[in-house]
């Protein structure tokens, strides 16, 4: 499959790159890795394995990291896969969709452990305003089988049959170089993670690109290795931050305002709930700082 690279960023990925890799190379693909700033034995199990690596001395965030992995390739065709997604079978199928120069991205089924497609994760719809702010204001926990929500996350697709779709999930996402170089990569200022990729379809979607979900390629996930290695606070701040840069970006005014309001809202809900429950003031110090944030961009719009 020489017209197809695979790029892989990492992040102290030790435990889960080295299935991902042993199935990556055995595709006959170009692979390249990107690190960002690791501290575990990731870089080790991708050397041992003869893979390029490309080791960067800070965490660029991973918007950046990509778009490195996709300069340092010539592959006309582009599979971004996370370092915890293993190939179960053939790319073959996604590549042919994105042979298609009206299709920008092509993404594929993605299934659990056991085996079970990771439904409401693997193919959404872009997120609309309502769709966040249920998300900020709980409504999406007390109340997940919403019509919003379920629309949101994609339960009616029948995850079966190929199909044009919005947002494929981006941990095993195929994408043509062309489209990537004319939308020029991923928005680096959704740092360091979180929005990117809904951001980069959302772009190709307006610009009249079709998005195709392509089940008969699949790939084992096991999801949020590296997530859970960011403390709470940093989580909770980047995540609120990257969420509030898309509505910035492809909400109308009004929209974005709600958004801002509900995250300021259901933050402080959370610090309430938190407090209460942990007996501690340290939700204060987790949303404190993701309150101010949404206050800023409501009065002053974002910034950068």
């Amino acid at each position: 499959m020489r017209d197809v690279g695979i790029v892989i960023v990492t992040y102290n990925s030790g435990t889960e790159i080295g299935a991902c890799l042993d199935a990556a190379v055995a595709t006959g693909a170009e692979v390249v890795v990107i690190d960002n700033a690791s501290q575990d034995q990731t870089g080790s199990e991708v050397s041992e394995r003869g893979v390029r690596l490309i080791a960067n001395p800070s965490n660029l965030g991973f918007a950046a990291a990509v778009n490195q992995g996709v300069h340092a390739l010539r592959a006309p065709i582009l599979l971004h896969l996370n370092p915890d997604a293993i190939l179960q079978n053939s790319l073959e199928p996604l590549r042919q969709a994105c042979l298609d120069p009206q299709t920008a991205a092509a993404g594929g089924m993605l299934v659990d452990e056991q085996g079970k497609p990771q439904a409401g994760f693997m193919v959404r719809r872009f997120p609309s305003a309502a769709a966040l702010c249920f998300e900020a204001l709980l409504i999406n926990r007390a109340w997940p089988g919403n019509p919003v929500n379920w629309q949101y996350r994609c339960l009616d697709l029948d995850c079966r049959v190929a199909s044009d779709v919005e947002q494929p999930a981006g941990a095993f996402l195929m994408i043509r170089r062309d489209a990537w170089e004319k939308l020029c990569g991923f928005d680096e200022d959704f740092y360091p993670l979180w929005f990117e990729d809904v951001d980069f379809l959302k772009r190709a979607k307006d610009n009249g690109y079709r998005i195709r979900f392509v089940p008969e390629s699949v790939a084992k996930h096991t999801g949020g290795h590296s997530i859970q290695k960011i403390l709470l606070e940093f989580r909770q701040f980047y995540w609120y931050g990257s969420l509030l840069r898309y509505s910035a970006k492809h909400f109308p005014p009004r929209a974005e305002k709600l958004v801002c309001l509900a995250v300021i809202f259901g933050s402080v809900v959370r610090i309430v709930l938190g407090i209460s429950r942990q007996r501690s003031l340290k939700p204060i110090a987790v949303y404190g700082k993701v309150v101010k944030l949404a206050g800023r961009q409501f009065l002053f719009g974002v910034a950068g």
